[in-house]
């Protein structure tokens, strides 16, 4: 399922329309790529990544095609995985928003590069908070974060902890508002913040493998508390929208004065008109809202691997990596340390110390069930 989809513009609609799903045929020079994300970054490569990649390295292609979903790309590396084995052509290069470890064995039978072997120039630049296993590059990133309304909240007094947010909350009812956790990430990790200052504010209490029902009652409950002790402060007594647009439209029409919601988002939403230019953008920092990273892999029995890699290092250069910032609104894979100084001092007040990243299985199912029961018992799931 996609995380969202956003604001997308007439020009890029039209660009999408080449680039839908089909078959991809290997071919000398031409870089076969699978997407999982959304239109708004199948855009991106559309109109920055392959123009520039393209007009850099003569006679070679890049093919975007759309895989539709993480489901979709899955099923095209089990194909590669069946062509490994068979000393066939996988009729793919590089997958974009795709987890390796979802082929089953595919790592361990090679299937796709190992980047810390592979030569990267700008390997060694990649965010230590991005890093995940060898055969998963993060390129790009987004976390949500606290988008304020700066007419009526002075940067210098906007919250920066979590403690000051829930303080700022019940001293100003009524300006705050997030979406519900099932209808939007925005308002998910906000409810997930609740959670780990539940928690000691420790993101590593919570794995994949270690959901109980007894962890669950311990561990969610302290969470429930809080979250209904700041509902009464809440746009208009406890309201919470139904998405991260209708968020973004609340604190654009000045209803409310802050909102949690995707770095991403919030910068195209400004960069768009659709926030006004005096919109405020704060990241927590005893522990950050939380957020994630978008990787790649590329296929080691690829017609094109090394084009593929020669591509991956061009996405981790300055000119790209700060291109994410300033085009697709998005965080840079690399360190902020290879940002230009300028782009650091803009967005100084978002740039992340932490990044945690709530485990998705049996936590999320929870968290969702356990929301609507004890928080919202009056908000239909379903509406």
């Amino acid at each position: 399922m996609k995380r969202r989809t956003f604001m997308i513009s007439a020009a890029g609609t039209l660009a999408g329309m080449a680039i839908l799903p089909r078959m991809s045929f290997a071919a000398e020079g031409v870089v076969d790529i699978y997407f999982t994300s959304d239109q708004n970054v199948i855009d991106f490569w559309t109109n920055v990544v392959k123009p520039r990649f393209e007009a850099a390295n003569s006679g070679v292609t890049l093919n975007l095609v759309d895989g539709g979903d993480g489901p979709g790309v899955a099923a095209i590396g089990d194909r590669a995985l069946a062509a490994l084995a068979g000393g066939a052509d996988p009729q793919a290069d590089l997958f974009e928003g795709f987890d390796s470890r979802v082929t089953v064995d595919g790592i361990a039978k090679g299937l796709y590069v190992d980047f810390e072997q592979a030569g990267l120039s700008n390997y060694s630049k990649v965010n230590p908070l991005a890093l995940d296993i060898a055969t998963n590059l993060p390129y790009r990133g987004s976390q949500v974060l606290l988008a304020y309304d700066t007419t009526k909240l002075d940067p210098a007094n906007a919250p920066k902890t979590w403690p000051d947010l829930v303080a700022w909350i019940k001293a100003n009812p009524g300006e705050f508002i997030y979406n519900r956790p099932n209808k939007g990430g925005s308002g998910g990790n906000f409810v997930r913040r609740a959670i780990y200052a539940a928690n000691g504010n420790d993101p590593s209490k919570f794995t994949v493998e270690n959901y109980t029902p007894e962890a669950d009652a311990a561990m969610l409950t302290p969470a429930w508390d809080i979250l209904k002790d700041l509902a009464p402060s809440l746009f208009e007594g406890g309201a919470y929208t139904s998405g991260n647009t209708q968020s973004l439209q609340l604190l654009g029409q000045s209803a409310v004065t802050m909102i949690p919601t995707w770095s991403d988002q919030a910068l195209s939403a400004i960069e768009q008109g659709v926030l006004p230019e005096t919109t405020g953008l704060v990241q927590l920092s005893d522990l950050g809202l939380p957020g994630g990273f978008t990787r790649l892999a590329v296929l080691s029995n690829g017609t094109n691997k090394d084009l593929a890699l020669k591509l991956v290092d061009f996405l981790l250069s300055e000119e790209i990596q700060s291109a994410v910032l300033t085009e697709l609104g998005g965080f840079p894979g690399v360190s902020w340390d290879y940002i230009s100084p300028e782009l650091r001092e803009r967005f100084a007040d978002i740039i992340p110390t932490t990044i945690p990243n709530f485990p998705s299985g049996d936590w999320e199912k929870a968290i969702n069930d356990g929301w609507y029961r004890a928080v919202a018992p009056n908000v239909d799931p379903a509406s």
